[in-house]
C-alpha cells in the first residue's frame, strides 16, 4: 500500500490542479502543494456512492449535517485532547474559508491580526480579504519557536487576533500545550480572540501529543475558533469541506448569523460532509497506514537532504512536507527555478508570496508521494547543481 503502484498518473494528469500533475509538462515531478497522489480510501468512495443510491441530494441542515458535526467533535475529543459537543461545530467550504469567516467576523477594516513569520500565504489573504493590518510575529524557520517578547510587543490598541497555525506549515512544529497556554494567557491579557488552523493536526509523527488550542486552558476555550479540513489527512481536496469549532454556543450561533449561513446563501455539501464523516468514521485503518508511509517518508527525505551538502533540513514533528535551507547563496525563487529547468522538479520557494519574509532563503518540498517518486524528485535536486 501507498507504492508506486498504487498511484494513478492517469487520473493525476487530469484531475490534480494546484501546482501539480495536471498543470506541469510531462517529465516534471511535482513536490508542490500539500495534497496526496494516492487515491482515497475506498471507504470514502462506497460512503459517497450508499449516500447518492437513492437518488436524492437534498438540502441539508445550515450549520452541517448531524453525523458530521458529531464525528468531527467525537475526532477532537478522542484523538486531540478537545471538549466539544456536536453543537460546537458548523460545517464550512474548507479549512480555507473557516479562516476567512473567523478574519470577517473578528476584525473590522483597520484592526490588527498578529500572525507568525513564516507561515502559509492564507493567513496574510484573509486578513488583507476583510481590510484587517498584518502584524508579523517572527517564528525560527528551522524549529517553529515563538519570540514571545515580540508576540507581546506587537500587540496594541487595535489588536483584535493573534492567528495561530499549529502543526506549523511549513516549519512541522507541533506546538506544546505549555506553549499554547502562554499564548492563551497573553490573549486573555489583551482581551484578544485567538484563530488556531489546526487542518495538519492528524498528520503527527513520532506520537508526538496533540493538544487542540481551546483545551489548554479555561481562558483558551472562551474566545477561540479552531479550524479544520480533510485535504491533507484524507486526500479529498477537490470536495471543499472543513469545520469551524467554538466551544461558546453563543458566540457560534452568532458567527453562524452573521457568516449568511443561516440561509440558503452559504451552507456546504451535503456530499461533502458525508465522504468527511465516513473518512473519520471508517477510514482510520486508511489513514494509519497513510500516516506510517508519511513517516517513513518524512524521515527518507531527511537523511537524504542532510547528506545532500546543498539544503539543510528541518525534521519535521508534523504535516507531510520538510522546510530545508537552501546553503549555496540561492535566493528561494532562483533556486526552485533552477530545480525545474534543471532537475525536471516543482517545489515551493521560501519567497514572501507563499509564506511571509521570514521563508527567504528555504524552499518547501512536499513528500505525500510514493518513495519511488519521493526519492526520484530529491535525487533530481541534488543533481540538478
Amino acid at each position: 500500500m501507498f507504492n508506486n503502484s498504487d498511484i494513478n498518473f492517469e487520473a493525476l494528469k487530469r484531475k490534480a490542479y494546484n501546482g501539480r500533475w495536471a498543470t506541469l509538462e510531462d517529465g516534471i515531478i511535482p513536490l508542490t502543494a500539500a495534497d496526496p497522489d494516492f487515491r482515497m480510501s475506498t471507504e470514502i468512495e462506497q460512503g459517497i456512492i450508499e449516500y447518492i443510491k437513492d437518488g436524492y441530494l437534498s438540502y441539508g441542515p445550515f450549520s452541517g449535517l448531524p453525523e458530521f458535526k458529531k464525528s468531527v467533535a467525537e475526532h477532537f475529543n478522542s484523538g486531540k485532547n478537545g471538549n466539544f459537543t456536536s453543537e460546537n461545530v458548523l460545517a464550512v467550504n474548507s479549512a480555507a474559508m473557516g479562516m476567512y469567516m473567523v478574519a470577517k467576523y473578528v476584525l473590522n477594516p483597520g484592526d490588527e491580526a498578529i500572525i507568525f513569520d513564516p507561515v502559509d500565504f492564507l493567513f496574510k489573504k484573509t486578513v488583507d480579504a476583510v481590510g484587517g493590518v498584518l502584524k508579523l510575529c517572527p517564528v525560527d524557520s528551522q524549529t517553529g519557536d515563538i519570540d514571545f517578547e515580540m508576540l507581546i510587543s506587537l500587540i496594541g490598541p487595535k489588536t483584535k487576533l493573534i492567528s495561530i497555525c499549529n502543526p506549523h506549515n511549513p516549519v512541522g512544529r507541533v506546538y506544546s500545550k505549555e506553549i499554547l497556554k502562554k499564548i492563551s494567557e497573553i490573549a486573555a491579557a489583551h482581551d484578544l480572540w485567538v484563530m488556531s488552523d489546526e487542518i495538519w493536526s492528524d498528520i503527527v509523527y513520532d506520537n508526538i501529543e496533540f493538544n487542540t488550542y481551546s483545551s489548554v486552558s479555561e481562558e483558551a476555550k472562551k474566545k477561540s475558533f479552531t479550524v479544520f479540513g480533510f485535504s491533507k489527512s484524507f486526500g479529498i481536496a477537490g470536495l471543499r469541506i472543513g469545520a469551524v469549532l467554538c466551544n461558546d454556543q453563543e458566540v457560534l450561533e452568532d458567527f453562524t448569523e452573521k457568516s449568511q449561513f443561516n440561509s440558503t446563501i452559504e451552507g456546504v455539501s451535503t456530499l461533502s460532509q458525508v465522504a468527511a464523516s465516513v473518512a473519520i468514521d471508517k477510514a482510520k485503518p486508511w489513514f494509519n497506514d497513510f500516516l506510517a508511509h508519511l513517516q517513513s517518508n518524512r524521515d527518507f527525505a531527511y537523511q537524504t537532504l542532510k547528506d545532500s551538502g546543498i539544503l539543510t533540513p528541518n525534521h519535521p514533528e508534523a504535516t507531510f512536507v520538510i522546510f530545508p535551507k537552501i546553503e549555496n547563496g540561492m535566493s528561494s525563487d532562483q533556486f526552485a527555478q533552477h530545480v525545474l529547468q534543471q532537475g525536471k522538479v516543482a517545489i515551493v520557494p521560501g519567497s514572501e508570496r507563499w509564506f511571509g519574509k521570514g521563508a527567504e532563503g528555504h524552499v518547501r518540498i512536499c513528500f505525500s508521494t510514493s518513495k519511488e517518486i519521493l526519492e526520484e524528485g530529491l535525487n533530481r535536486i541534488i543533481k540538478s547543481f
